[in-house]
């Protein structure tokens, strides 16, 4: 007989009353009872938390207070989930039909991520793609994709190896994943799509602003200062090279590396 374990879902906001909602009625209407809902809000102005009372019924724990950037609202979110799994699905995210019961038929005791397809969605080209999440993280992660939004990762993982670095402002989930591949986490593929990823947020911002992020992980990690430069100015050359491609009208990078979802409805 299946273990079905108890999932618990953390959403971090911060004025995100456009997606908010969308996201929070992604969760609740999961056909899953063993599930509870965790947001954590960075103290929005712009009518978000109006929206987020409305559900509070549905919503087992909410905060609404200043934080000190992603990683620390993701900390607060895991030290109140009581779950076996926990996933982190942002605002302006959301996940897909039966989701939770999907991985939830997966679970086993032995793997500490559960790692699941994303949809990547271009809301302004309609354009959709699958990721295929990575399932190691080395020293020099080239190539990788951590698309924390579909990995379902332990509570007994994260109180092995500890929360996410809140000194990592954008890349917090690399960094963890890294950790994670360190401490001989047993990662596990699930090939099933779970959630949307929309391109914007913090996911769009400047490589350049991230300089430190990336320098500070592959040192933390075991590499060089060397290694910890090469990577970045890998960082700096492929991600240069797809946006000006992209502003040419060229997207071949990002359609090698993701299968096309022309027919899934979103």
């Amino acid at each position: 007989m299946n273990i079905l374990p108890k999932i618990s879902v953390i959403t971090i906001s911060y004025n995100s009353k456009d997606t908010i909602e969308k996201t929070i009625n992604s969760v609740i209407s999961q056909d899953y009872d063993n599930k509870e809902y965790i947001v954590i809000d960075g103290g929005s102005k712009d009518g978000t938390t109006d929206i987020i009372r409305q559900y509070s019924s549905d919503i087992c724990f909410f905060v609404s207070e200043p934080d000190h950037g992603i990683s620390d609202a993701f900390n607060k979110g895991i030290r109140h989930a009581t779950g076996d799994l926990i996933v982190l699905i942002n605002s302006d995210d959301y996940l897909l039909p039966e989701a939770l019961k999907n991985v939830a038929q997966h679970y086993d005791t032995a793997t500490d991520i559960f790692c699941c397809n994303l949809l990547l969605w271009n809301e302004d080209s309609g354009e959709k793609r699958i990721i295929k999440p990575s399932t190691d993280f080395p020293t020099m992660p080239f190539f990788r994709r951590p698309a924390h939004q579909g990995a379902f990762i332990t509570k007994a993982l994260y109180e092995r190896i500890g929360l996410y670095d809140t000194k990592i402002r954008y890349a917090m989930d690399l960094d963890f994943l890294m950790r994670a591949t360190k401490h001989h986490a047993i990662f596990k593929h699930i090939d099933i799509n779970v959630a949307v990823f929309r391109l914007g947020g913090a996911t769009d911002e400047s490589i350049f602003k991230k300089k430190k992020d990336y320098l500070t992980i592959v040192r933390k990690n075991g590499g060089s200062r060397l290694q910890s430069y090469l990577f970045y100015a890998f960082l700096v050359i492929t991600q240069t090279t797809k946006k000006a491609l992209r502003l040419s009208g060229i997207d071949w990078v990002r359609k090698i590396r993701y299968r096309p979802a022309c027919h899934l409805s979103l």
